[in-house]
C-alpha cells in the first residue's frame, strides 16, 4: 500500500525525491553578478526589464550574510509567466531591498545553480533564511500577497524557529 502512496505522490507531482526541500541548507555556488559580465545585462538575463539590483551579489556571498534571500529561478525567453513574476519581484524589492537580498537566475546564464537546486521548469521561487537554510520553495508564479506573506516571515524568524511550507 505505501508503494502505491509513493506512486501516487511522485507521478502526481507533488513529490519529487531530487528536489532541494524546504529545512535543507541551500547550495553554496558561484552565480553570475552584473561585475561578472562588465555590466551587460543582457549577458545575464533575458528579462526585457531588469533590475540591477538582482543582479549584485553571487548566491555564495548572499548566504555569508544576514539577511534572507528571495531567490528566483526564471527565464523570460521562453517562460511568460516567468517576465509576469520578476514584474512583481520588482515591485516587492521596492518594498524590501534594505532587508533581502534578491536574486534571479536565468536557466541560459546559470546552468549550475539549477542543476544545484535541482530546478526543473520555470518560475521556481525560494526564500532562504538568515541561517542559509531554505525556508519556503514554489514552482510557478504566485501573486504579490503570497511572495510578500513568506518575505514577512523570513524577516520575523528567530533562530530555530520553524520553517514554513515546502512548495
Amino acid at each position: 500500500m505505501a508503494v502505491l502512496v509513493m506512486a501516487g505522490l511522485f507521478l502526481g507531482g507533488c513529490y519529487d525525491p531530487g528536489l532541494l526541500h524546504v529545512g535543507q541548507k541551500a547550495p553554496s555556488i558561484r552565480t553570475k553578478t552584473l561585475s561578472d559580465v562588465g555590466g551587460d545585462l543582457s549577458r545575464i538575463t533575458t528579462y526585457r526589464y531588469p533590475d540591477k539590483r538582482m543582479y549584485q551579489v553571487s548566491l555564495d556571498q548572499a548566504l555569508k550574510g544576514k539577511k534572507p534571500i528571495l531567490l528566483e529561478f526564471a527565464t523570460p525567453a521562453h517562460c511568460t509567466q516567468c517576465d509576469k513574476q520578476l514584474q512583481t519581484l520588482k515591485a516587492l524589492l521596492d518594498k524590501y531591498g534594505s532587508k533581502v537580498v534578491f536574486i534571479h537566475l536565468d536557466q541560459y546564464q546559470n546552468t549550475g545553480a539549477y542543476k544545484a537546486f535541482r530546478v526543473t521548469g520555470d518560475p521556481w521561487t525560494f526564500v532562504i533564511g538568515r541561517n542559509g537554510k531554505v525556508r519556503f520553495s514554489e514552482a510557478g508564479r504566485m501573486l504579490y500577497s503570497e511572495i510578500d506573506s513568506e518575505i514577512r516571515q523570513a524577516l520575523q524568524a528567530k533562530p530555530g524557529q520553524r520553517l514554513s511550507r515546502n512548495g
